[in-house]
């Protein structure tokens, strides 16, 4: 069946890679591995001979009823070790399946380019249903999720990420490692599932919503982004002071402690917006 260009299909034929992927997420012969875009089955083929078991979610209603056919010859869906569903990842429910499996998921897959942040927030809201993930992405995406402060692709995305747990590139993959090519290098990381928001004593919901407000535009600074929030400017500067950072810092070059501190401080007081 040739790939779908709308849905990003670009098939890994590297086997190569297809072991160093597998290899990455440890040992995996009595956990339940859950498979983001399998397509044709080159990564599960691996998965099914390694996992205890196999959950492989694939968007495309063609590409699951040919991969259930090809895999069905092996006995692994008689007895219950691969089960395929037609289903977009943003629907799937990681929650139950980790309840129903009784432990914490572990997760494989070659996301399309055209959904890859989508799904990397879906796995961010889901972490404490998640173990760890080895994630095949787009180089210049995996450059945002694994950024430094004060590096060029430090953004949301990579602050989101890290909130969430340790994030390390693992490889990269030229197009030739592909079929059809795609017109750029591919990484595969691993994310060690750890959210740190006890840690750094901040909620969920009100921090991830200050930080979208703090990397609003990216060419201004912190101070002004959260003053376009509704925060007074002479808070912004109080608190900037008490948590110790420059009043001219834009919310890239922070750690994410140290943004965790600036919001500490603004509830403190009182100056943290409605909705912040």
């Amino acid at each position: 069946m040739p790939p779908k260009s709308k849905l990003g299909q670009n098939f890994l034929r590297d086997e190569q890679a297809i072991h160093r992927i597998v290899a990455a997420l440890g040992d995996c012969s009595e956990r339940t591995v859950v498979e983001i875009g399998p397509g044709r089955g080159a990564i599960t083929r691996e998965l099914v001979g390694k996992a205890g078991r196999v959950i492989a979610l694939e968007l495309d209603a063609a590409l699951a009823a040919d991969l259930a056919r090809d895999i069905s010859g092996n006995g692994a869906i008689d007895d219950g070790r691969i089960h395929i569903e037609n289903v977009d990842v943003l629907t799937f429910d990681f929650a139950a399946e980790s309840r129903a499996a009784g432990e914490r998921l572990l997760v494989v897959g070659n996301l399309p380019y055209y959904i890859t942040s989508p799904i990397l927030l879906k796995l961010a809201e889901n972490a404490g249903a998640l173990d760890r993930a080895v994630l095949m992405v787009q180089r210049e995406v995996a450059d945002r999720v694994t950024a430094n402060p004060g590096t060029r692709d430090r953004g949301l995305l990579s602050v989101t990420v890290q909130l969430h747990g340790t994030v390390t590139q693992l490889f990269n993959l030229p197009p030739q490692a592909f079929s059809p090519l795609p017109e750029v290098y591919s990484t595969v990381f691993r994310w060690q599932f750890a959210p740190r928001f006890e840690e750094l004593g901040v909620p969920y919901e009100a921090f991830l919503e200050f930080l979208r407000r703090a990397f609003a535009l990216k060419r201004k600074t912190l101070a002004n982004n959260l003053k376009a929030a509704g925060i007074e400017p002479d808070m912004i500067r109080e608190s900037l002071r008490e948590a110790e950072v420059e009043p001219q810092a834009r919310a890239e070059a922070l750690s994410i402690e140290a943004l965790a501190a600036v919001w500490r401080i603004l509830r403190t007081n009182g100056a943290v917006a409605p909705g912040v």
